[in-house]
């Protein structure tokens, strides 16, 4: 017999398949034992040696392998092929070592990007052994992350009271969070003004044209800064005789398919496309990786997912060609296969791109097989490798230059038309357009087409539009674009992304508003505190380059224990210096660095200090610090006790800043001629279509959760106040589809069918393709609940997986029975769940019987009570009326002898 050592059961279960019956495949539920959470795992004075510990999990697992390799003489250590799955193989070693399992057993180390049966065959004809450099890197890394988190935690529970804990890369990605909420907060918008005008060629055919030249003078962003100048320009256009097309511009441009994903990048496009965050992702991929069986055959559908390379084996690249050769035809098939490299920034390109296991097995094929987040996922996959493999799009740029009265105003026009789509025909990169707009990328040209024009010809002037803008803080940061930013600086690796993001929701540092990060006050004053007195480590550079000196590790380039050296000597400097901090001096560096956040300057009122004390008014206002955490309190203490929470004043305020004492008027409807206002009533913000008229009300409509009053402009207004809005029609049975928003928040409706809007998910821009899948994910009625697992053999009676309020479980019939930690809900199987049932049906009823004895134990003491009690009313008949007070007495007597 050989024994075959992977992570996971799902993972067990598909390579048991392909191996047979002379191997057995073990699970060992990831990592079997970790460092202490305890002070001295890691010790620094005996040159970092460590002490592991295996926990109750690991002790079970590594029974069960030990039991079996006993009886072996092959252990295939067959774990990820990553640092990390190579440090769970030699954690295994070690353990099996010291138990004394391992004499005249041959140990090998094989390694495989994906699951499928060539590949596990290939990777058994080709063993290794145990690589020491990957070891070397874990273990540096591991105790990098022990000595910066329990060396600098307790430093920040003493100085810093109700912070939770730093981490050597969470810490650095939690500072990323905060410095672009202080540069939103430090924004101030500026106001500019741009001109569009509609025209009609000679043919009567009309297209848009915005203003960039005045009297000769190129216009720049800010020129027209105010309403008294777009006018003046609205003016000058409107005063021109003849407008004619002064100069076309035409040009054939090409673009380049994007690579294959990445982790990063998968991530980053699961956010934008699917509303994934980066935990639900991976833990998607995961399932796709392991495997699922697809009709009798378990297979791993893509290959690894946790990689930063970008390229792609060459039978992949083969069958890609092939693929689209076939199903889309040769012009869409380039010369040669497309070569990618990758951009991130300490990149290891051990691994392929992530992948599809086999091209040819297209979504719509194994739908039926998958999850509706595997095939959301699969299906995102497997066209972004088709199409980075695929030909080019083409496009025809044209740039139309228009001049008002030989030159007085210029006006320019941009389009583009997609001559060959390319690529384009089956994938296109989502992008995040509230980031474009911030960095400026705001122009699409191809979303413009322009009708045939030529020069010198004259055009008819129809509309021209005055629009006011004002400039836009950054965004804060989305999941993907955090993830992006991390990558380029090269913090953190790609199998680390999700845990870091996670954990700072953990720990209440940052929370999540509208899928963008926003960072708590506790999150500030943590990275606040590190800035100030361990600077060094929370900058961006120092971070990734420990990321590279990791790297040389596993090369076999340094020693991992120099690297700990050169690190813990600085370190542990800085905190022995941190450690002789006063409170007094922590309160000084986080006042001075978070002042302009905890007291910002009111613009309406400029001369208001923001720091006076309201209650004593002479006092200065400043950061205090009690055992549970940091709040605002007055200098003038113990004489003035004023104090309150650690926030900025008004947050929390849901107007975001405007003034809705009275009401807000937003312009007027052009069908109604009624003003629209937006109000503050005392169930939040509102929009009202003009007046009350006798007893007539006038239309209302509440602000959907997510959108702030100051997004709310006049055109959204008047959407928002037309809803319920018409979708479009179910194409099966063509009733119509609507949306509007409810007592609940925002809806899609087919019938009687009602789906709440998910987040993302735009109440006023919702189109049929997106409704129609959220009406087909609305639950059924009558439907039974959970997941399905298979029929019972017993009965035929379905068996299903869910979730309760105590945790996942598995039913049939009236029959529960709780899912235990060691497996995993989302892919339990009939197989797993049928002990389970059995060993619940077998507690219950041991449970019978013993119901049944108590039962019969309290009727026998009932039954005395009677009888004595008989014998009481008697006895009390005999007794006189004088009496009758102690015959109530007797009757006491019995129930306390029943006792």
């Amino acid at each position: 017999m050989n024994v075959v050592v992977v992570e996971s059961p799902a993972k067990a279960k598909t390579i048991n398949k392909y191996l047979g019956k002379d191997f057995q495949v073990l699970a060992s539920y990831g990592h079997v034992r970790d460092l202490p959470a305890k002070d001295g795992s890691v010790r620094p004075d005996e040159d970092f040696s460590m002490s592991w510990q295996v926990d109750e999990r690991g002790e079970k697992r590594l029974k069960e392998i030990a039991d079996a390799v006993k009886r072996s003489k092959h252990l295939y250590l067959a774990t990820d092929p990553d640092r990390e799955g190579e440090a769970i193989s030699w954690h295994i070693v070690e353990e099996l070592k010291r138990r004394d399992v391992l004499d005249g057993v041959d140990v090998e180390r094989v390694v495989f990007n994906e699951i499928t049966k060539k590949a596990i065959a290939e990777a058994f004809d080709h063993p290794r052994s145990l690589n020491r450099e990957l070891i070397d890197a874990y273990m540096a890394r591991r105790a990098l992350d022990y000595l910066v988190g329990f060396t600098l935690s307790p430093v920040l529970w003493r100085k810093l009271p109700g912070s939770r804990s730093a981490g050597r890369v969470q810490s650095v990605a939690l500072r990323l969070i905060c410095e672009r909420e202080a540069e939103i907060e430090v924004f101030r918008p500026q106001e500019y003004w741009s001109i569009e005008v509609s025209l009609l060629n000679s043919a009567g055919a009309g297209f848009t044209a915005r203003l960039t030249h005045l009297d000769g003078t190129k216009l720049d962003k800010f020129d027209l800064g105010n309403e008294a100048a777009a006018k003046a320009a609205t003016a000058k256009l409107e005063a021109a005789t003849q407008i004619a097309v002064s100069q076309v511009e035409r040009k054939q441009t090409k673009r380049n398919p994007y690579p294959p994903f990445t982790t990063s990048t998968l991530q980053q496009e699961a956010s934008r496309k699917l509303g994934f965050g980066a935990t639900r992702t991976m833990r998607v991929a995961q399932k796709l990786y392991e495997g699922l069986d697809l009709g009798g055959e378990t297979v791993g559908l893509i290959t690894y997912m946790r990689t930063d390379g970008v390229q792609m084996a060459e039978e992949a690249l083969s069958s890609t060609r092939s693929l689209i050769s076939t199903d889309y035809g040769d012009p869409y098939l380039p010369e040669g296969p497309r070569q990618y490299k990758s951009k991130a920034k300490n990149a290891q390109e051990a691994h392929e791109a992530i992948r599809p296991t086999d091209l040819f097995r297209r979504p719509k094929d194994i739908a039926a097989f998958l999850d509706d987040d595997g095939r959301k996922l699969y299906d995102l996959i497997w066209r972004r490798t088709v199409a980075s493999q695929m030909a080019s799009a083409e496009l025809d740029q044209v740039a139309v230059d228009i001049k008002a009265d030989g030159g007085v105003a210029q006006l320019r026009a941009t389009g583009s038309i997609v001559t060959f789509d390319g690529f384009l025909t089956l994938y296109q990169e989502s992008r995040d357009d509230r980031d474009n707009e911030a960095n400026g990328d705001t122009d699409k040209p191809g979303d413009r087409r322009l009708p045939k024009l030529s020069e010198g010809e004259a055009l008819t002037r129809q509309e021209i539009r005055p629009e006011q803008h004002f400039t836009q803080p950054p965004p804060r940061y989305t999941e993907a674009s955090l993830v992006k930013k991390m990558e380029e600086l090269g913090i953190g690796r790609p199998s680390t992304y999700a845990s870091i993001l996670q954990v700072l929701q953990d720990r209440n540092y940052v929370q999540l508003d509208r899928r963008r990060f926003v960072p708590e006050d506790r999150g500030r004053l943590v990275v606040a505190f590190l800035a100030s007195f361990f600077e060094r480590y929370v900058q961006y550079n120092f971070t990734a380059e420990m990321e590279e000196k990791l790297d040389d590790i596993s090369g076999g380039r340094i020693d991992w224990r120099l690297v700990l050296r050169d690190f813990w000597s600085a370190f542990s400097t800085s905190v022995e210096g941190a450690s002789g901090l006063s409170i007094t001096q922590v309160i000084d560096a986080l006042d001075e660095d978070l002042g302009p956040h905890f007291f910002p300057h009111d613009p309406k009122n400029p001369d208001r200090n923001p720091r006076a004390c309201p209650s004593c008014g002479d006092g200065r206002l400043g950061l205090r610090f009690s055992r549970t955490g940091g709040f605002v309190g007055c200098s003038n203490y113990p004489d003035c006790r004023y104090t309150r929470a650690l926030a900025v004043p008004g947050e929390g305020d849901d107007t975001d800043g405007i003034d809705l004492t009275n009401p807000k008027p937003l312009g007027e409807d052009p069908g109604t001629g009624k003003t629209i206002t937006l109000r503050k009533g005392p169930f939040g913000i509102y929009l009202q279509a003009g007046e009350p008229e006798g007893d007539t009300k006038p239309k209302r409509a509440s602000l959907p959760k997510g959108l702030s009053p100051a997004e709310v402009d006049l055109a959204k207004a008047l959407a928002l106040l037309a809803l319920p809005r018409e979708v479009g029609n179910h194409p099966e049975d063509g009733k119509t589809i609507s949306a509007g928003i409810g007592r609940y928040g925002p809806y899609v409706k087919h019938g009687s069918t009602y789906r709440s809007l998910t987040e993302g998910d735009d109440v006023l821009t919702i189109g049929l393709n997106r409704a129609v899948a959220l009406i087909a994910e609305a639950p059924k009625r009558g439907a039974a609940a959970g997941r399905p697992l298979g029929d019972h053999p017993d009965d035929g009676k379905p068996v299903t997986q869910g979730k309760g309020r105590f945790g996942p479980y598995v039913k049939h019939l009236r029959l529960y029975a709780s899912i235990p930690g060691d497996i995993d809900p989302e892919t339990i199987t009939l197989e797993q769940a049928l002990p389970l049932l059995a060993a619940q049906a077998e507690k219950k009823a041991a449970k019978k019987p013993a119901a049944k004895k108590k039962a019969a134990a309290k009727k026998k003491p009932a039954a005395k009570k009677s009888a004595k009690k008989k014998t009481a009313k008697k006895a009390a008949t005999k007794k006189t009326t004088a009496k009758k007070a102690p015959a109530k007495k007797a009757k006491a007597v019995p129930s306390t002898v029943a006792d």
